[in-house]
């Protein structure tokens, strides 16, 4: 396979060659639940041959942000080459106690499950019907980001705001088919 640089392309399209090279298979088997998966570490493994010849590396931070009486981490994720620059950014709730770890624990296996899914999102990997994610198991997860989304969906008081939130998550968004019927409510609702 020939490798293209980055100064052949338009900076348009440099995203969507980077998305279009990376292949992070799901590699990890989860023995308990009987399912394949991919970590944040596989993916980026995966990227980072694809990125680092075009002059491009990621940037991943978490930030911990509470709504009533539920924290979350939310992971950051930037790719740029210092002139471009994609973000992705994704929510995982940590549990109040989770059975053989400690606080830290719980909190790191969020911030891992967060960065996984912004990764994903950033590079638009499928997330499967094998992955551990699309079963029943995490359904209370999926409404409790949902309802995490809609308060930053209504805190939105100009169309501007809303395009900007949109904008910048999109990745995340493009998952969710409910968070973008609440885009689109907040929009008409605005519009009146």
């Amino acid at each position: 396979m020939s490798k293209i640089t980055e100064s052949e392309m338009m900076p348009a399209k440099t995203l969507a060659y980077i998305q279009s090279q990376i292949h992070a298979p799901k590699g990890q088997f989860n023995s308990f639940g009987k399912y394949r998966y991919r970590s944040a570490e596989d993916i980026i493994e995966a990227v980072k041959p694809i990125i680092n010849p075009l002059g491009y590396w990621l940037i991943i931070q978490d930030q911990i942000v509470v709504y009533g009486d539920r924290h979350y981490v939310q992971a950051t994720v930037e790719l740029s080459n210092g002139t471009n620059k994609y973000t992705s950014v994704a929510y995982a709730r940590e549990e109040e106690s989770k059975k053989g770890m400690d606080g830290s624990q719980v909190t790191g296996a969020s911030s891992s499950y967060a960065r996984k899914y912004a990764l994903s999102a950033l590079f638009c990997l499928d997330n499967g019907q094998a992955d551990s994610d699309a079963t029943n198991q995490h359904q209370n997860e999926d409404s409790d980001l949902i309802e995490l989304w809609e308060k930053h969906i209504n805190n939105c008081t100009t169309q501007d705001q809303l395009v900007d939130l949109y904008k910048a998550n999109s990745g995340e968004i493009s998952r969710h088919v409910s968070i973008q019927k609440l885009f689109t409510k907040r929009k008409i609702q605005l519009n009146k």
